[in-house]
């Protein structure tokens, strides 16, 4: 990410999952947000690096929960959009609002 408003799409899609489903955002169930509000169906190892890349640039913070048999004795872990993040977004989904400004896309909403 080299500038607050470069973030690309899955990391837009990925940041407002997040903000959707908080407090209880991690890995499983924002790819499930994503497909059922997009159609879009990424990998976990795409959701994980992507997750991965967001909490490196201070975009996101991740926190474990409890283990749980259910899970094998693992955590899940639990992402939360930070300030620097939500600003980002902003920003992100200005630009790109700015872009489409005054543009008609057949079959698509203004």
């Amino acid at each position: 990410m080299a500038k607050s408003t470069d973030l690309t799409l899955v990391e837009q899609q990925m940041l407002l999952a997040i903000m959707r489903l908080h407090p209880n955002a991690y890995g499983v169930s924002i790819r499930d947000e994503i497909k059922a509000r997009t159609g879009k169906e990424y990998s976990f190892g795409s959701v994980y690096a992507v997750l991965e890349r967001l909490e490196d640039g201070g975009l996101i913070t991740s926190r474990e929960g409890e283990a749980t048999a259910a899970r094998g004795g693992r955590k899940k872990l639990y992402f939360t959009i930070t300030g620097v993040g939500q600003t980002a977004l902003q920003r992100s989904l200005t630009a790109v609002d700015a872009m489409r400004a005054g543009l008609l896309i057949e079959g698509a909403l203004s």
